[in-house]
């Protein structure tokens, strides 16, 4: 499973210019203040509906996970759909994932801690530095590979380019297919209370990514791009996560398999409003 997450990211990095990343220095606000929503509204968020829904232990650590995850590679291709700021995604996106070998380590041994000694009075042992180097193998060296390629061999890349958003949604298929199969029997047995707070954590990230940034001045286009790019997780990532660095608990991938269904709807509805709108306006 972590060589198709793996594939997936250097995918991502197959797409990437270093004019994508010269572009972040241009709108620095933007980026900063996206990034910080990513952040902040959906681990905010995690943390409200694990206690709201007083889930069982391994559930809360999967929750977490996909809340403190960076956004997901499909952001781009939902903004593109929608006729939002393409390059704002993108951008977003790339900061996201980078900044995620520090800040999603961190951010799920904060939460989880907390989460744990307020539900069970025991507390959950994260392993940060395992959490930062699994994160830096299975998401930042595949990125970066893809850059180096991109950069060097472009020609070759250019030809192989269109077909890796096919290869990117084919390993997100088989990772939420191979994680579903497996815990078939748990996922029936737990009723409705994960899958309602998954739901919750994403339609969240989409409302309050967009009305936070409206109401931090955002033009609309950009505010509906970050709204994308909030309530889109990274559940591949956080479902490998759970696998390599929480052995011992064994349902922590669920929530990820679910959230990787969830948000693709989502974001496909997303899509469509966004571009009914943004095309009624240009009328």
């Amino acid at each position: 499973m972590p060589y198709f997450l793996a594939l997936i990211m250097l995918s991502m990095g197959l797409t990437l210019s270093l004019e994508d990343f010269s572009r972040v220095l241009r709108i620095p606000k933007s980026i900063l203040l996206g990034v910080g929503l990513q952040y902040t509204i959906m681990p905010g968020m995690g943390y409200a509906l694990a206690l709201a829904f007083n889930l069982p232990i391994d559930f809360v650590i999967g929750l977490v996970l996909v809340a403190c995850c960076p956004g997901g590679t499909a952001s781009n291709v939902v903004c593109f759909i929608a006729k939002t700021h393409v390059a704002l995604s993108v951008s977003l996106t790339t900061c996201s994932t980078l900044l995620a070998v520090l800040l999603t380590p961190f951010l799920t041994t904060w939460w989880v801690e907390s989460i744990s000694l307020e539900l069970t009075g025991l507390k959950v042992d994260v392993d940060t530095l395992g959490l930062l180097l699994k994160t830096l193998k299975v998401v930042i060296l595949p990125v970066l590979i893809g850059v180096f390629l991109n950069h060097f061999f472009h020609r070759a890349v250019k030809r192989v380019e269109a077909y890796t958003p096919f290869i990117a949604v084919l390993s997100i298929v088989f990772i939420v297919d191979f994680i579903l199969a497996a815990k078939k029997s748990a996922i029936l047995d737990i009723g409705a209370s994960l899958i309602y707070a998954v739901i919750l954590l994403h339609l969240a990230g989409f409302i309050l990514g967009y009305v936070l940034s409206r109401l931090l001045l955002f033009p609309e286009r950009d505010a509906q791009t970050v709204s994308i790019e909030v309530g889109m997780q990274n559940s591949g990532l956080a479902t490998e996560l759970a696998r390599s660095n929480f052995p011992t608990y064994g349902l922590a991938t669920v929530p990820g398999a679910i959230s990787a269904l969830t948000h693709c709807i989502l974001g496909s509805i997303a899509a469509g409003l966004c571009r009914w709108r943004n095309t009624s306006a240009k009328r």
